[in-house]
């Protein structure tokens, strides 16, 4: 049976309302909860991994799988801190140097998927491995990062204040980041020849083939694409932690996937978008605030509260595959 425009975007539609309800519960519940502060914060504490999700949403678009995403996050935040305290470089320069180590460790994982046609779960669990021991290579333990133009330009003088509440509210660089990364992607997945070539991919490899589209180039882009996020979101995380940490980012790249199941994109490929795994970051976002507002529950009633949504997502997504 031919899917309806309508049924191809129930996920969304179903995660837009679930972020509204939660939303309304919190505000209803709590008295501050529908306050700009908290929105601020919101954003602010999972601006990474919203970077870390668009990422994540090309490669599972594409019928895939990428578990370095935590890791390279943590190899990049080491490498940033050590090569600006330690090395003298500039905070632009080590930012751009970290991207592009980002991008060819992913594009180096695409290749070796492609070469060898290896699973993806297989070969990115490697990389995994792989970036963390390289984190600890770089730097053993966490590295605090003291360069004037971190702390007075990137983190005070790039923020944005927003004329809202007595005091306004300050939006730092790292929300601009997420938020023109999220636009990029959507940008580039709906207007553009790799953007339908991902969902192409995705949703039917041989048909695609039989199309005469390039699966190794597109492959080759997605995992390059995730790389490239992985490391800006470590970009962003070092920019909130103001430190690089080996040991950080363990599992985010679950929370990543868990966002993207979340937001609507199907795992097996095909159907999903950026602007839901962004919603799926919200709602786990929410998830933790109401968690945080409510004070005597444990935090990780959270990582509970979301492995019932992914449950209920993937049960969902079976019946609509049907």
């Amino acid at each position: 049976m031919k899917r309806t425009p309508h049924a191809r975007h129930l996920p969304l539609l179903v995660t837009a309302s679930l972020v509204l309800l939660v939303f309304i519960a919190g505000a209803l519940v709590y008295p501050r909860f529908a306050s700009f502060g908290v929105v601020r914060n919101l954003m602010v504490d999972n601006a990474f991994l919203a970077v870390a999700a668009v990422g994540a949403t090309f490669v599972i678009l594409s019928g895939a799988i990428d578990l370095s995403i935590g890791s390279v996050m943590a190899f990049t935040s080491i490498l940033l801190a050590t090569l600006i305290e330690q090395h003298g470089w500039h905070p632009l320069a080590a930012i751009a140097f970290a991207v592009i180590v980002g991008g060819a460790f992913g594009l180096a994982q695409g290749l070796i998927i492609q070469a060898f046609e290896l699973p993806a779960f297989l070969v990115t669990l490697a990389g995994m491995f792989i970036a963390r021991g390289g984190a600890f290579l770089v730097h053993p333990q966490s590295l605090g990062i003291k360069h004037p133009f971190v702390a007075d330009v990137l983190n005070e003088r790039l923020s944005l204040v927003l004329p809202v509440g007595p005091h306004g509210v300050t939006i730092p660089l790292l929300v601009d980041i997420a938020l023109l990364a999220i636009a990029a992607a959507a940008v580039v997945l709906s207007f553009t020849r790799l953007g339908r070539n991902v969902y192409a991919v995705g949703d039917h490899e041989q048909g695609a083939m039989l199309m005469g589209l390039n699966i190794r180039a597109t492959r080759l882009s997605v995992f390059t694409i995730s790389g490239l996020c992985s490391a800006l979101a470590g970009v962003v995380f070092t920019l909130y932690q103001q430190s690089g940490d080996p040991a950080a980012c363990k599992g985010l790249e679950l929370d990543a996937i868990a966002a993207v199941v979340i937001g609507g994109t199907l795992l097996r490929g095909g159907i999903g978008s950026v602007l839901g795994s962004s919603l799926g970051v919200l709602l786990l976002g929410l998830i933790q605030t109401i968690v945080t507002f409510q004070g005597n529950l444990n935090s990780w009633w959270t990582k509970i509260v979301v492995g019932f949504l992914v449950l209920a997502f993937v049960a969902l997504q079976r019946r609509f595959t049907r």
